[in-house]
């Protein structure tokens, strides 16, 4: 096992650049994308399909997770990836479903309110000041409140899983158990 601090703050370092780059990028593309096109079965399947993305990358980094000499650094990496996609993705569609159909919210979208609006129902803060107020926006703001719940409750006992995992194995092939579960 690797005891360099210089080396596991170099680790701590590009783990956090890799982090800020991932979530920039996607924030840039979420800003640059055409979302022009209007709310239709086929943004629903898109949702879904995102979803069922962000599902597939956490379950593909458990496997990276559990394999990495710094496993707690993963999983940061990990969510900081994922959780981006996750909330951007119900950003655009409510962009979209609002373009749509204006009657949705109480209020206009922009990107940022769209996104806004996306991190107020994730945090459960709720300002109230931007509410669904069609029956399509209220049924897919459930939907996102369901979805955040499993995000949270199991997505994050599975990387915290994958995280204690790793430390095992990394304590293992070292000889040695003095690092607790959440060693970086």
């Amino acid at each position: 096992m690797d005891r360099d601090p210089g080396n596991g703050r170099r680790a701590i370092v590009l783990a956090a650049v890799r982090s800020l780059l991932a979530a920039g990028v996607l924030i840039t593309a979420y800003y640059l994308l055409p979302l022009d096109s209007a709310f239709t079965v086929g943004t629903v399947i898109a949702l879904i399909s995102g979803l069922t993305a962000v599902a597939l990358i956490l379950f593909w980094q458990v496997r990276v997770i559990m394999s990495s000499p710094r496993p707690l650094l993963r999983a940061v990496e990990s969510v900081s990836t994922a959780l981006p996609l996750f909330l951007l993705l119900f950003a655009a569609v409510f962009y979209l479903l609002d373009h749509s159909a204006p009657e949705s919210f109480s209020e206009p979208l922009s990107r940022s309110d769209a996104l806004y609006f996306t991190m107020t129902v994730f945090s459960t803060v709720g300002f109230g000041d931007i509410t669904p107020v069609s029956e399509p926006a209220r049924l897919l703001i459930t939907g996102q409140m369901a979805v955040d719940l499993v995000l949270i409750g199991v997505a994050a006992r599975v990387l915290v899983g994958a995280v204690q995992e790793g430390v095992r194995q990394r304590n293992r092939a070292a000889g040695d158990g003095e690092n607790g579960p959440f060693a970086a």
